[in-house]
């Protein structure tokens, strides 16, 4: 069943043109928190608002689930608790259960998010995980890696709910909480090489300089081109281009987007020389992985 989730007023509109959301049925879900596998951790909905202009969501006295919100472009606000953090690009938000929230998507520049309303006895447990130092909101090191676990879960709920579902979409969120959790908690003297990825992959949706990339992480850019030939076989410009070709893919593969909206999305201001950049990585015009993916 697709549903737009319901708030406090006010509300958002009701669709976003693009959006994919799913809600597991409740019947499901209170099955599925009485059973071993499943008790830990039960997805309850997830979705995606693609530039989800006016997208708002309040809530006076929380909400039962924990809520993670993982952006993947644009930017907004999230005040949890009374606090309020930025929530932009590359970066996710921890809503606790029962927390008075509210979220709000730019009006300049309205985000993309993907969102999961998560239940379980170990929800308590995550969200000290997911949330250090009472900070709720962090970056994302590998962004691509976290929207196709996203992906992966909304692709499950959107088949006809069973039990094996509600089971295998416990697993991915499983996945996809630990794997936040471990880039919180990774240390935050990491070396050049690691920052340098780090940032990289915090905007791939943008244009690097080697020179201010390394200067920015300590070190010549010389030294840096070495540790990135010696690491992944090519410079920092070629990597962070592979990094904007995987982020295509998985517009193309999981969007509705427009080709022109994905080259935006990830650094080109022309269609055309991201379609000519695209089919040297991938052999096939945008269209044509489009096409494929979707088959």
């Amino acid at each position: 069943m697709i549903t737009a989730r319901g708030s406090a007023a006010p509300g958002p509109p009701s669709a976003f043109a693009g959006q994919r959301v799913r809600e597991v049925p409740p019947a499901h879900v209170e099955a599925a928190l009485r059973q071993p596998a499943t008790r830990q951790l039960t997805v309850v909905d997830a979705g995606y608002y693609p530039a989800a202009a006016g997208h708002l969501r309040r809530r006076d006295v929380g909400a039962r689930d924990l809520i993670v919100l993982l952006c993947v472009s644009g930017h907004g606000q999230v005040d949890i608790g009374g606090v309020s953090h930025r929530l932009g690009a590359a970066s996710y938000a921890v809503l606790p259960a029962f927390v008075p929230h509210r979220y709000q998507s730019s009006d300049d520049v309205p985000w993309t998010i993907w969102w999961a309303h998560l239940r379980g006895a170990e929800i308590g447990d995550l969200t000290r995980l997911l949330v250090r130092e009472g900070q709720p909101v962090a970056a994302v090191r590998s962004l691509d890696r976290a929207v196709a676990l996203f992906d992966e879960l909304l692709s499950l709920l959107e088949r006809r709910p069973s039990p094996a579902q509600v089971l295998a979409a416990s697993g991915v969120a499983w996945q996809l909480l630990t794997r936040l959790a471990a880039d919180r908690a990774l240390p935050g003297d990491a070396s050049p090489f690691e920052r340098a990825v780090r940032y990289l992959e915090a905007r791939v949706d943008g244009t690097i300089q080697v020179g201010a990339l390394a200067e920015l992480v300590g070190v010549s850019a010389s030294h840096l081109g070495a540790l990135f030939r010696a690491a992944t076989g090519s410079g920092p410009a070629a990597f962070h281009t592979g990094l904007k070709m995987a982020r295509a893919r998985t517009l193309l593969a999981t969007t509705t987007m427009p080709v022109a909206e994905v080259a935006r999305a990830v650094g080109y201001s022309d269609p055309l020389h991201f379609s000519r950049r695209f089919r040297q990585h991938q052999g096939l015009s945008p269209s044509a992985y489009r096409d494929r993916a979707g088959g």
